[in-house]
This record gives structure tokens, sequence and C-alpha cells, in this order.
């Protein structure tokens, strides 16, 4: 089960990524730096790891960026038997949200990773840096390439039903572990879900994951954003060949729009904060 949570983790941050080409919505403000999500993910009734994505303003090379630090480490008993202390970093512009520069630095039971990438996107390639192997290499990419966490920011800023249908896929163009990788997701619609905020109106993607030792299949992984002006990653859920994990976001600060809450009275009303 550890491992199962170190590579949940992962999922919580990879499989929210979504890019859908160069169509900025420009007056979209979703996010701004300050702002903190904080996750607790659940397997069954056990709290089994933590995470975290945070903005700040910061300059690298003579220009500005905003930061997205993301960190994830097992708590509880899973830490007793498997720790993982997991480093992200992610210096991307905020008017399109183009990475320039990605750090990930991993302990997971033993096994370490330290990259270090540069992106050039007029060129389209990105230089790796292996700092634990002492290696460089500089690797093609795609077209509106994201890292691994950019690109939950490039979709909480262009995502719009307008050009997204229910049902429709779409794919992602990701640089990650050295390799350009593609990831293709449904749109599912809209979804009430109950949080420990309230009730909250989300929109509903799925990743199509094929049929692993651990997952089940297509199907097997849903992610649901809040349906405002925010689009916070507000669950992730994942159905494993036994049990399921699930992600929940357990605090926020500092977002750049009122969160909104459904309030069931006899009529419907929203509530904001």
């Amino acid at each position: 089960m550890t491992k199962i949570i170190a590579l949940y983790l992962q999922v919580l941050l990879l499989s929210i990524n979504i890019t859908f080409g160069q169509n900025i919505l420009p007056d979209s403000k979703p996010f701004k730096a300050g702002e903190n999500l904080e996750y607790i993910v659940h397997y069954g009734i056990f709290n089994a790891s933590y995470a975290s994505l945070k903005l700040t303003n910061e300059k690298l090379d003579g220009k500005d960026f905003l930061l997205a630090s993301g960190y994830g480490k097992t708590i509880g008993l899973a830490r007793l038997f498997f720790k993982v202390e997991d480093y992200y970093s992610s210096y991307f512009d905020d008017t399109v949200v183009t990475p320039y520069f990605f750090k990930r630095n991993i302990y997971e039971g033993g096994y370490t990773k330290n990259l270090e990438v540069k992106f050039n996107s007029e060129l389209q390639n990105a230089t790796v840096n292996n700092i634990k192997n002492q290696t460089i290499e500089t690797i093609n990419t795609k077209e509106n390439v994201q890292d691994l966490i950019s690109s939950l920011y490039y979709l909480r800023k262009n995502f719009s039903e307008e050009k997204v249908s229910v049902g429709e896929s779409f794919t992602i163009n990701m640089f990650y572990d050295s390799k350009n990788r593609e990831l293709p997701l449904r749109y599912l619609g809209k979804d009430i879900i109950n949080t420990k905020f309230g009730k909250i109106e989300c929109l509903k993607f799925m990743p199509t994951t094929n049929r692993s030792r651990i997952f089940k299949g297509e199907g097997s992984i849903t992610i649901w954003l809040t349906n405002d002006e925010n689009r916070i990653p507000i669950r992730v859920q994942a159905d494993l060949l036994v049990g399921s994990i699930k992600a929940d976001l357990e605090k926020f600060s500092g977002v750049a729009n009122p969160l909104q809450i459904i309030v069931e009275n006899w009529w419907k009303e929203y509530l904001y904060y």
C-alpha cells in the first residue's frame, strides 16, 4: 500500500494537468501569488499522505515569474513503513502560463531523483540537468508543452465549456521525467460533491488510464475542479485493484476569487468565502 501512496502523490499532481492550445482567456484570473492549497490523501479510513501547492512571485535570470511549489509526503503509519518526501518547483509566466524552469527532488522509500529542467519555448526544447547522475541533455519538446506543475495552472486559466463539450476528449502535452508524454482526458460535465467546506459544484474529468498492477483501467481516475472563477482541484479519486484512494482539499488561503458554496434551502442559494 505504501508504494501505491507514493505513486498517488504523483498522480494527484500529474492527473490534473491538461492543455488546450493557445486559447488564452485575457480576463481570466483564477490564481495569484499567495494562493496556498493543502490536500490530505485517504486510503480507506486512513490518512496516508499530505500534499500542498503554493504560489509566490519570484525573479529568475532577471525575469519575473510565478513560482509554484509542490510538496508531498506520507504521514501517520504510512510514513513509518515507507517515507516519501517530494519537492517540485515550477517557474512560469502568469500571462500564457509557459514554463521556464522546473525542479524535481524526490525521496521515496530510498529511491531518489534530482532533476532541473530549463525550457526554451522559442526553440521548443528542454535542457535536463540530472544532478544525481551528473548528466545534461537537451531534448526537443512539443508545442505548448507544460511541466508537471505548470500544466495545472494552464488548465485553470484556459478551460472553458465553450471549447470542450461534455463527453469530448483532449490531450495533454507534457514534458516529464525527460520524456515527451501525451495523456488523453475526457470532460464528463458538472457534478455537485460534498466537501468539508460544504456542497460545491465542480467540473469533472477522467484521464484515460490502462489497466495495471495498481489501477483498474479506463475510468479509474476522476478529477473535480471547482466550477467557479478559481477552477481549484478540490478532489482526485483513483479506483485501485484493491480499494481506492481519494485526495481532498483540506485547507486553502489566498485564492484569487471567493470559493462558491451551495446552501440547500428550499431554493438553491450560493455563498462565497
